[in-house]
């Protein structure tokens, strides 16, 4: 590369590996149009997004002369060092050439794609290293800095979140410690941060340390909000302090929490580390099923069942029994017995109304319903849960019943042999729920009749469906399920009330937030944020949903299904955005989910987001081909919306 732009930690210009003196830089304006550029997708810009950043106030023509000088005045110190010309112009476009030009930011993004990718604790300590002192510390005032450097923090605090959990569970405490430390240094309040670092050094034997952190805690929550800790806090610390406690129990169960907090990340290999940390201390039943479960989320039941057994060892009582058969029933299925799956899902149901509580009833509840699914009689068996669900008090968990079922839901609206007839179900299931009085039941169905309209390009009527369903889900709670106000959002983007769309957006985002199901959830939204932002035309906006999309995966897990519509959405905004590189991506993880299901609908969006990809490639035959079978997809799954779009887009022409 013969210029290298650095923007973490301060601004840096090298031009074929030799320093641009930062004395070059004495008027403003020219290093932050080289900085804008650098940070832009694709590192180009219109001039009149150039002049409305630096002279908002002035008028047009007054403006375009001040740009000229800067533009001038910028390439003059970057010739100083080599004649090439390293800022272009091409009509009202203003460019980095790519082919001879790195910059931190983009190695970061990199990295950060790279650590996700592989979940190996040094691509993220490379990813982390770039970082730095964060991104121009210099411009912390400046405007178009804002919003990059805003998304740059919040995906590097997660990716230390993701990194120190790597750690942890790994046994590497001390380094585990050192980067929750930097969580903390960063937010003061995070309570959550702060218990995280008590037991990092309860972990590693440093009680002392772990009760001061707790103190300062004290501290900063009684002078900051007038309130102390939460009372898991005070839990934690009485745990750590209580001398009668012995070291190896105390070390189990936290070790076994760390394990529960690994699988609720959605990093479930990480969480098979903690539980072997808990069973090499003080062996349990308890743990043994746990690190099964977390097996079984990584579809490895061989390694699951030698758990199974040994939980079974140590005489579980009816609860527990319960619990040991809904993991049976997984690692049934997963092995291809329905029959044997079916019969343990019963029995973990049974158990659960007996002897379990409200999460062991939803646990159930979902294996019943994912057998069901598998045998391709979810419909009939979905409408014998809600017969079930009358009078069991599911409370909080019945976002978790829906939410599962509502991902489930997208097989039949998207399936080739099940999406005609959704309407007729929905209507069958709504009047079920309304005769049993199964209120969350209503609000599925309204939600599943609404999607379907929706689909369809019935506007009026999906926006009413959709509304009745929020307002039955409303008073359920905070945890309650996002799925309808993510289908009122995307309705809203598809007849451009952009507005609207972002009222709704909002509302799922706080309740992605709390939700027990938040990796179908943050898919889901993510992919509707995408959506949005491109028929907003804020292409690059739909390219920090997809990092955003990527980041909320690495913490809470995927779901293929509830992202779906991120691929062609992604693609077309890299292409946009003048960022391409992310579009080959998107149009194989497309390839790969359409693959796995008969749905001319999800086969589209392969298509769709391949038409890019080709594009992106500069093949305009190959996107043409690609896009006339995607809407030939989007014309057979009867989805009118995406037939018009996709011809309509601007790329292929």
């Amino acid at each position: 590369m013969n210029l290298r732009i650095d923007l973490f930690g301060g601004f840096r210009v090298y031009v074929e590996g030799r320093a641009v003196d930062p004395g070059m830089w004495t008027q403003r304006k020219p290093a932050a149009l080289v900085k804008m550029l650098a940070l832009a997708p694709g590192q180009r810009l219109r001039r009149e997004q150039v002049t409305a950043a630096l002279w908002p106030e002035f008028e047009p023509s007054a403006a375009a002369a001040n740009l000229r000088k800067v533009l001038h005045s910028a390439r003059r110190i970057l010739h100083s060092v080599d004649g090439a010309e390293y800022i272009v112009s091409a009509g009202d476009l203003l460019f980095l050439p790519p082919g001879r030009l790195s910059v931190d930011v983009g190695d970061y993004w990199s990295l950060v794609a790279e650590a996700r990718a592989s979940r190996k604790a040094d691509a993220y300590a490379a990813a982390i290293a770039v970082y730095r002192q964060g991104l121009l510390p210099e411009d912390l005032y400046e405007e178009w800095a804002a919003a990059p450097r805003e998304e740059l923090h919040a995906d590097f605090l997660a990716l230390v979140g993701e990194y120190a959990g790597l750690l942890e569970a790994g046994g590497d405490l001390v380094e585990a410690a050192r980067a929750v430390q930097r969580l903390v240094a960063a937010d003061q309040l995070g309570e959550a941060n702060h218990a995280w670092l008590m037991r990092l050094y309860a972990l590693a034997g440093r009680r002392d340390e772990a009760q001061r952190q707790y103190a300062r805690l004290c501290e900063v929550l009684q002078e900051e909000l007038g309130v102390g800790p939460a009372a898991e806090t005070q839990r934690l610390y009485e745990e750590i302090r209580a001398e009668q406690v012995s070291e190896p129990a105390l070390t189990t169960d936290l070790w076994e929490r760390v394990g529960d907090l690994r699988v609720q990340s959605g990093n479930p290999s990480a969480a098979v580390q903690a539980y072997a940390q808990a069973l090499a201390a003080a062996p349990s039943g308890r743990v043994h099923r746990k690190a099964a479960g977390a097996w079984l989320m990584q579809h490895r039941p061989d390694e699951a069942e030698p758990h199974l057994a040994a939980a079974d060892g140590f005489g579980p009582g009816p609860a527990e029994r319960g619990r040991l058969s809904c993991l049976r029933a997984q690692l049934a299925w997963e092995r291809g017995d329905l029959a044997v799956a079916g019969r343990h899902a019963e029995e973990a149901h049974t158990a659960a109304l007996a002897h379990g509580d409200e999460d062991d009833v939803a646990a159930a509840l979902e294996a019943l319903a994912f057998v069901s699914h598998l045998r391709g009689d979810w419909r009939p068996g979905l409408q014998h849960q809600i017969e079930r669900l009358t009078g069991s008090a599911l409370g909080q968990r019945v976002a978790r019943f829906c939410d599962f079922n509502h991902c489930l839901s997208q097989y039949q609206l998207y399936g080739d042999d099940s999406t005609r007839d959704v309407d007729e179900y929905a209507r069958e299931t709504l009047a079920l729920a309304e005769r049993l009085d199964a209120v969350p039941a209503q609000a599925f169905a309204w939600c599943l009749l609404g999607e379907s309209l929706l689909l369809r390009a019935r506007w009026d009527e999906a926006a009413a469906c959709l509304e009745r369903s929020c307002d039955l889900y409303e008073p359920l709670g905070s945890r309650t399920v996002a799925l309808p106000w993510l289908r009122r959002a995307e309705l809203a983007a598809c007849v451009g009330e952009h507005a609207e769309a972002t009222v709704f957006l909002k509302r799922a985002t706080t309740i992605a937030t709390v939700t027990p199901m938040a990796r179908h959830a943050w898919a889901r939204l993510h992919a509707t944020a995408a959506f949005a932002a491109v028929e907003r035309g804020e292409p690059e906006a739909a390219v920090r949903s997809v990092r955003s999309a990527r980041s909320a995966a690495a913490r809470y897990g995927e779901c293929p299904t509830c992202s779906a519509l991120l691929n062609p959405v992604g693609a077309q905004a890299h292409v946009q955005s003048g960022a391409p590189e992310g579009a080959a991506e998107l149009a194989a993880t497309a390839a790969r989910f359409a693959g796995a299901f008969a749905s001319s609908g999800w086969a589209a969006m392969a298509d769709l987001a391949a038409s890019y990809a080709a594009v992106a490639a500069g093949d305009p035959a190959l996107a043409r081909d690609r896009r006339q079978a995607a809407v030939a997809g989007f014309t057979r799954a009867d989805h009118p919306f995406w037939v018009d779009r996709t011809r309509a887009e601007q790329a292929f022409q």
